[in-house]
C-alpha cells in the first residue's frame, strides 16, 4: 500500500489485522481477534468496516449473510462450522457494548457472552496497551498503538469526530490530510460540510426535502456551521430570515450572495423567497447599492419605469427624447441587478436600446442625392432602426409592450418620417433610383453561391455580419432595389441573371418574366434560367460543386414579419439562425465565397403605421405602401414607373404612410428602411483547424472532480475548466488534461468554488478553444 494512497480505513484495518501477528516460533496461531467496544463508536460504520475487513464478524441477531449473530454462532464461526460464513485470515470478532473487563470475569461474566469468553486464551483483544477499549479519538492521537495524530479533547471535537465517522467522511479521509494539522471542531466540520455557502442556498431552495436528503447527522452539522459561521439559526430562524440576510448581504452573507448570482439557476426557489422581502425605506434618496439584493425594489422600478414610458404618448419628439434620457439616468443601473439577469427587468433592458433610439433619432441622414442619403444612413442611421428592435425584442408582455411602443411612436416615428421624405424628395429630383443591376449582372460569381434571404434589412444585415464573422472574412456594402421593394421584383433584380429578365404592362403583382421566351418568372421558369446559365439552383441542405456557381434560399424574415409583425424583433436572433446554420453548412462544403443578397427591407412601427388614402378606383392593385395605377388614373404626387416596366406606372405611399390601415410591417414604398439592401459577402475560412469537429458528450461531477467524455478527439487536444471560455488564466483546475481515447479527468483545486458557474472547454493542440459546454462546479 502507497503511504500517499492510505486512508484512515486502511490504517484501521492494518492496526486490527495486525495485533493477531505474534512469534510463530513460540506460540500457536491466534484463533480470533476479539475487539471491544462497550460505548459502541464504531457501530455506525460497520458496513465500510466489512470491506476492508472481509473476516470481521460481529456480536449482535442473527444475520449469517451479514456475518453478525450471538456468541453461540460466532464461536461456530471462529470454527468454520457454518457454511455460509467464509472468511480468510483470523477472524476478527467485534463486540459492540461489550468490554474487555466484561470477558476477563469469567464467572461474573453474562451467560450470553460465555462461549466467547474463552476466547480470550486462545486469541487476542484488539484494545489499548492499558487494556481500555480504542475509542475514534484514542485510536487517532495514541502514540502506543494509534496513529499519533493531535487531536483536541474538547467536547465539540469528540462530537465532530462521531458526526464524521458516522457520516462515512472520516474512514476515507487520506493520512497525508490528518497528520500535520490539528483535527478540532471547526476542521472536522468542514470536512463533513466543505461548501457551507452552497449548502445554506441549497436548504433555502428546498428546506424540507433538504433536511431528510442529508440525515440527522449532517443536518445538526449543518445547523452548527449556521450558527457559527453565518450567525444563523435555521430551526429558530427559519428560511425568511435567511431571506432577509441574503438580500442584505453583508458580512459572511455576501459570499453566500455573490455564490447566488453566480449560480442562482441551481436554485431556482431562492427567488420565490427573497421576493417575499420588503426593501428597507430609503426616502428621497435611495442608495440603490443597498437595494440590489431586493426583488420588490426591481419590481417597483419596473412599474415605475412603465409609467413612466406610457407618458411619453402624449409627447412630442424632443420631450420624449429627454423624458427617455432622464429615465436611463435613474433606471439604468438595475441593468447590472441580479433580477435583470434572470429576466425580471425587460423594461430596464429595453430602456439601453431606447436611449440609444433617443439619442440617434435627433440626427437625420443628411444629402441631396438619393446616393449621399444611403451613405449617411449606411454611416449611422442604420443604428436607429437597430436599437428600435432590440427595445422591441426585450419586453413581451403586453403591458411592457405598450410602454415601449408609446415611446418609438413618439422619437423613432417622427424620424422614419422625415428619412423618409427627404429620400422621396430626392428620388423625385432625381427621376428614380440610381440602381447597380448592371454591377450585380456583370460580375462572374466564379466558386461563388449567392444565398438569398428574402427581407434581409440593412441594419439586420450587420448583425448577421457579426455572427458570420467567426467563418471568414466578411465585407458589407449596399445597393438599391427594384421600384417597387417588393419580393417579385426585387429577388430576380438580386439575382445573377437579372440582365436575361423583363418586365411586360401585363405583368401582374410585380412578377418579370424571362426576356427571351416572355414566359413568367415563376419559381419552376426561374430556377430553369439559372441553369441554363450555368448556375445550379440548390435545395435545402442541397451544397452543389463548391468549383461551380449556384444559388440557393435562407431564412424568411419577411414571411415571419407579415404572420407576426411586431414578433419579428422579438423572434430576429431565432430567424437568422437559419442563414448561419445554412452558411455554416455551406462553408463545411468547401464553398470559398458566399454572396447574400436580398429583395427588399422593411418598416416595422408598433401600433402601426399611419393611413394614407387612396380611392378604390385608381388602383388596378393595391399593396400596403405602393399600388398599381389604372391607366385612366392621374399620377399621384409620388408616382414611378416600374422598374421592369416603365409603362406600369406606381404610386407609392408618401412618408412611411400605408394605403392599407393597421399595419405594423409592410414594404414597398420608398424609404432607407425598404429600398437600400445589403449585400453580405462571406470569404470563408479554410484553415484546417475550423474543420476539425469535436463534441462534448458528457461532463459529470463527483465532488470536486470532473470526467469529460468527448467524441470526435484526436491526438494533442486537452481538457480545461475555466470561468472565462478563452481565457487561460481563468481555469479553476491545476492543469489542462489530455484526452485519452475521447475522455479526461481532472479536479478543481480549490473548494471554494463547489457551486460556481464554470466552462468545461476542449482545446486544440495550438490551445484554441474547439467546444466548449457550460457547467456547475460539483453539479449532481
Amino acid at each position: 500500500m502507497k503511504v500517499s494512497n492510505c486512508t484512515l480505513g486502511d490504517a484501521l484495518q492494518t492496526a486490527v489485522t495486525a495485533c493477531a501477528n505474534g512469534n510463530s516460533q513460540t506460540s500457536a496461531p491466534a484463533a480470533a481477534i476479539l475487539w471491544p467496544d462497550k460505548e459502541g463508536q464504531w457501530l455506525s460504520v460497520l458496513t465500510p468496516l466489512r470491506k476492508l475487513i472481509p473476516s470481521l464478524c460481529v456480536l449482535g441477531p442473527y444475520d449469517p449473510e451479514m456475518g453478525s449473530g450471538p456468541a453461540i454462532w460466532l464461536k461456530c464461526a471462529i470454527a468454520g462450522l457454518p457454511l455460509e460464513v467464509q472468511h480468510d485470515g483470523v477472524p476478527v470478532v467485534y463486540l459492540p457494548g461489550v468490554s474487555r473487563a466484561e470477558l476477563r470475569a469469567i464467572e461474573s461474566c453474562p451467560r450470553d457472552l460465555q462461549p466467547l469468553a474463552e476466547l480470550q486464551y486462545r486469541g487476542v483483544f484488539w484494545s489499548q496497551a492499558n487494556a481500555k477499549d480504542w475509542t475514534v479519538s484514542a485510536f487517532l492521537a495514541s502514540k502506543n498503538g494509534g496513529l499519533g495524530l493531535d487531536v483536541a479533547q474538547d467536547k465539540a471535537t469528540q462530537e465532530a469526530l462521531s458526526q464524521a465517522l458516522q457520516a462515512g467522511v472520516l474512514l476515507d479521509t487520506p493520512l497525508s490530510e490528518l497528520k500535520g494539522r490539528a483535527i478540532n471542531a471547526e476542521w472536522l466540520l468542514s470536512l463533513l460540510a466543505p461548501n457551507p455557502t452552497r449548502d445554506l442556498l441549497q436548504w433555502m431552495n428546498a428546506p424540507d426535502s433538504t433536511r431528510q436528503q442529508w440525515g440527522s447527522v449532517l443536518w445538526d452539522v449543518f445547523v452548527k456551521r449556521c450558527k457559527s459561521d453565518f450567525g444563523f439559526d435555521p430551526v429558530a430562524d427559519g428560511v425568511l430570515v435567511a431571506a432577509e440576510r441574503l438580500a442584505e448581504g453583508k458580512g459572511k452573507w455576501a459570499a453566500v450572495s455573490v455564490l447566488y448570482r453566480d449560480s442562482f439557476g441551481s436554485f431556482p426557489n431562492v427567488y420565490t423567497l427573497l421576493a417575499k422581502i420588503q426593501p428597507p425605506q430609503m426616502g428621497l434618496f435611495p442608495d440603490h447599492d443597498l437595494l440590489a439584493g431586493y426583488p420588490q425594489a426591481n419590481e417597483q422600478g419596473e412599474a415605475a419605469l412603465r409609467y413612466a414610458l406610457s407618458a411619453c404618448a402624449g409627447m412630442d419628439a424632443p420631450q420624449a427624447r429627454s423624458a427617455i434620457t432622464a429615465a436611463e439616468k435613474e433606471h439604468g443601473l438595475r441593468r447590472g441587478w441580479l433580477w435583470s439577469r434572470m429576466g425580471w427587468s425587460p423594461l430596464a433592458e429595453s430602456l439601453e436600446h431606447l436611449a440609444e433610439v433617443a439619442q440617434r433619432s435627433a440626427t437625420l441622414p443628411i444629402g441631396q442625392t438619393p446616393a449621399e442619403l444611403a451613405s449617411s444612413y449606411q454611416e449611422a442611421g442604420w443604428q436607429v432602426d437597430q436599437a428600435s428592435l432590440k427595445a422591441l425584442a426585450c419586453v413581451h408582455t403586453k403591458n411592457d409592450l405598450e410602454a415601449v411602443s408609446a415611446v418609438l411612436r413618439a422619437m423613432y416615428l417622427p424620424w422614419l418620417e422625415e428619412t423618409a421624405r427627404r429620400l422621396q424628395e430626392a428620388v423625385k429630383d432625381s427621376g428614380g433610383l440610381t440602381t447597380l443591376q448592371a454591377k450585380n449582372a456583370g460580375e462572374p460569381f466564379v466558386e461563388t453561391c449567392t444565398i438569398f434571404v428574402d427581407g434581409l434589412r440593412y441594419d439586420v444585415a450587420k448583425r448577421l455580419e457579426q455572427r458570420l464573422s467567426s467563418l471568414g472574412t466578411t465585407s458589407l456594402s449596399a445597393c438599391w432595389t427594384s421600384m417597387p421593394s417588393v419580393t417579385a421584383s426585387g429577388k430576380a433584380w438580386c439575382s445573377p441573371v437579372a440582365g436575361f429578365i423583363a418586365g411586360s404592362p401585363d405583368d401582374v403583382d410585380f412578377e418579370p418574366r424571362v426576356a427571351v421566351d416572355g414566359k413568367p418568372l415563376s419559381s419552376h421558369n426561374f430556377r430553369k434560367l439559372l441553369s441554363e446559365h450555368g448556375i445550379e439552383p440548390l435545395e435545402k441542405h442541397e451544397t452543389g460543386d463548391p468549383q461551380g456557381r449556384a444559388w440557393t434560399e435562407a431564412g424568411d424574415l419577411d414571411h415571419y414579419g407579415h404572420e407576426h409583425g411586431i414578433r419579428l424583433a422579438r423572434d430576429m436572433e431565432t430567424q437568422l439562425d437559419q442563414v448561419v446554420e445554412r452558411v455554416t453548412e455551406l462553408c463545411g462544403a468547401g464553398w470559398k465565397r458566399l454572396r447574400i443578397v436580398t429583395d427588399h427591407g422593411w418598416l416595422l412601427v408598433p401600433g402601426g403605421l399611419p393611413k394614407s388614402e387612396l380611392a378604390k378606383y385608381q388602383a388596378e392593385t393595391r399593396w400596403g405602401r405602393c399600388a398599381v395605377l389604372k391607366n385612366s388614373t392621374h399620377g399621384t404626387p409620388l408616382t414611378f414607373g416600374w422598374d421592369w416596366c416603365k409603362d406600369v406606372q406606381i404610386a407609392y405611399a408618401p412618408g412611411v404612410a400605408s394605403f392599407i390601415a393597421g399595419a405594423e410591417y409592410a414594404h414597398g414604398g420608398i424609404s432607407l428602411q425598404e429600398c437600400l439592401v445589403p449585400v453580405l459577402q462571406l470569404e470563408c475560412a479554410s484553415s484546417a483547424e475550423s474543420s476539425v469537429a469535436v463534441t462534448i458528450r458528457s461532463v459529470t461531477w463527483k465532488g470536486l472532480r470532473c470526467t469529460v467524455v468527448v467524441d470526435g478527439a484526436s491526438a494533442g487536444q486537452r481538457v480545461d475548466i475555466r470561468t472565462k471560455a478563452a481565457l487561460a488564466s481563468s481555469s479553476l483546475a491545476a492543469s489542462a488534461k489530455p484526452l485519452e481515447g475521447g475522455k479526461a479527468s481532472l479536479a478543481v483545486a480549490d473548494d471554494e468554488q463547489m457551486g460556481a458557474v464554470a466552462v468545461v472547454v476542449v482545446l486544440g493542440a495550438d490551445g484554441n478553444v474547439l467546444q466548449k459546454r457550460s457547467t456547475t462546479v460539483g453539479e449532481q
